[in-house]
């Protein structure tokens, strides 16, 4: 069982990849993130995210009951629920984290043993037109995801491995080569 995070910029296809990794190989299970902010449509409690009040994601900081989180764009709380990694040892699958940055550094302080890797857009130019046509951002929103976007890419280089996606399957196949390699 391995821990990996996934991390890179909004809009380079995180999301996609973690649905290829886990429809092509069943030893790869999501962590399901907690987070603040508001479901998008279709996006359901407990399935995308756990919807949780300001609050409650408080306690679960106090609580010590998470593995990693991180105030995102400067309004919202994201953070791993310790108990996803308890569940995915129970189940002898690798743990995929979707994170940030921020989340990536604070599971390489804790758990040094992770697998890291960046998710590299094929261009900038493709990075802005995926954030538009998500459609799920206003133009403010768009532009504070893309000044996050620029201070993720000049990281990359603190993972372990950097793929680029342009290309999903491929990309999705580099990744669990990249996971079988490591734990050998």
């Amino acid at each position: 069982m391995s821990l990996i995070v996934l991390a890179g910029p909004a809009g380079v296809g995180k999301g996609s990849l973690v649905s290829w990794l886990l429809e092509n190989d069943p030893r790869f299970t999501l962590s399901v993130s907690a987070t603040t902010r508001k479901p998008r449509a279709g996006e359901v409690h407990g399935k995308q995210y756990w919807f949780l009040e300001k609050q409650e994601f408080e306690k679960l900081i106090s609580d010590n009951q998470l593995l990693e989180w991180a105030i995102v764009h400067g309004e919202h709380y994201y953070g791993t629920l310790l108990n996803e990694l308890t569940r995915a040892e129970a189940n002898d699958q690798h743990l995929l984290l979707e994170i940030d940055l921020q989340g990536a550094r604070q599971i390489e302080r804790r758990i040094p043993h992770a697998i890291s890797i960046f998710v590299n857009p094929p261009s900038w130019e493709e990075l802005e037109s995926r954030l538009r046509k998500r459609g799920t951002e206003t133009e403010s929103e768009i532009q504070t995801r893309l000044e996050t976007a620029r201070e993720e890419l000049a990281a990359n280089h603190e993972f372990d491995f950097q793929v680029t996606n342009d290309d999903l399957a491929k990309t999705g196949k580099k990744i669990v080569e990249i996971v079988n390699e490591s734990e050998r």
